[in-house]
């Protein structure tokens, strides 16, 4: 029983815990996101304002129009697509936060299937 009372508080604070989630600082800004394909390491660099997104991949530029649904959450739209799967939109959710990146969720509108990465922000 004395364990049961112990455990009560300590239960009652975890569940109380919440992600931090300053979204707003990521709204703009120059960013940088790292991942692997095939065992090959890939770096997309991408500059944003409240309503644009240029991304430079392999050399590549590309723009997309940013809607914002709330603080946490907006659909990229890329304005020039090259082929049916560019025409469809990403709908990106910010998960967690630190000082100077983020943790999101993303993935084609209207379906499930979702990855998950991490940007760091490389200036304002």
């Amino acid at each position: 029983m004395k364990k049961i009372i112990l455990l009560s508080p300590l239960l009652l604070l975890i569940s109380c815990y919440d992600a931090e989630r300053n979204c707003k600082d990521f709204k703009t800004g120059k960013f940088k996101f790292e991942y692997e394909i095939d065992g090959v390491k890939k770096t997309t660099v991408f500059e944003r304002n409240d309503s644009i997104e240029i991304e430079t991949f392999e050399g590549k530029t590309d723009t997309a129009t940013i809607r914002w649904i709330n603080d946490c959450e907006y659909v990229l739209q890329k304005k020039h697509p090259k082929n049916k799967a560019e025409e469809k939109a990403i709908d990106m959710k910010i998960l967690t936060t630190t000082k100077n990146s983020y943790t999101f969720e993303f993935g084609m509108v209207g379906t499930d299937a979702k990855q998950k990465g991490t940007v760091v922000k490389i200036s304002d």
